[in-house]
C-alpha cells in the first residue's frame, strides 16, 4: 500500500512538471535569454513570492508593454508574448514550480 501511494504521488510530481516544461520552457527555449533571467528580473521589481507570482499571473494572463519587466530593446526585437492558454489553476501550478526551481531564498550560504 506504501509502495502505491509513493508511485502516485511520483506520478503527480512529473505530471505537475510537465505543465511547466510544457508550457513555458518550450517556448522560452526559442528565446537568447534563458527562462531564469526572466525570473530574476521580476525577483528584482517584486521581491517576494507572493508578489513575484501575482505580477506573473497578471502578466501572462494579460501581457502589455506597460506590465512586462523587459527592457524596451527586447520588446522591440521579440515583442509582448500572446495571452497565456493555461487555465488559471493550471498557470499556478506552473509558477509554483517556477518559483521553486529558481528561488534564492534558502539556497544562500
Amino acid at each position: 500500500m506504501a509502495r502505491l501511494i509513493i508511485l502516485f504521488l511520483i506520478t503527480l510530481s512529473f505530471l505537475k512538471a510537465d505543465i511547466y516544461e510544457e508550457n513555458c520552457v518550450t517556448c522560452h527555449k526559442q528565446l537568447p535569454v534563458s527562462i531564469d533571467k526572466f525570473f530574476y528580473r521580476y525577483l528584482l521589481k517584486y521581491s517576494s513570492e507572493k508578489a513575484v507570482k501575482f505580477a506573473l499571473f497578471e502578466y501572462l494572463k494579460e501581457p502589455s508593454k506597460e506590465t512586462t519587466v523587459m527592457p524596451e530593446a527586447f520588446i522591440l526585437r521579440f515583442d509582448i508574448k500572446k495571452p497565456t492558454t493555461l487555465d488559471d489553476k493550471q498557470l499556478k501550478q506552473a509558477l509554483d514550480i517556477y518559483w521553486d526551481r529558481y528561488k534564492i531564498f534558502g539556497k544562500l550560504k
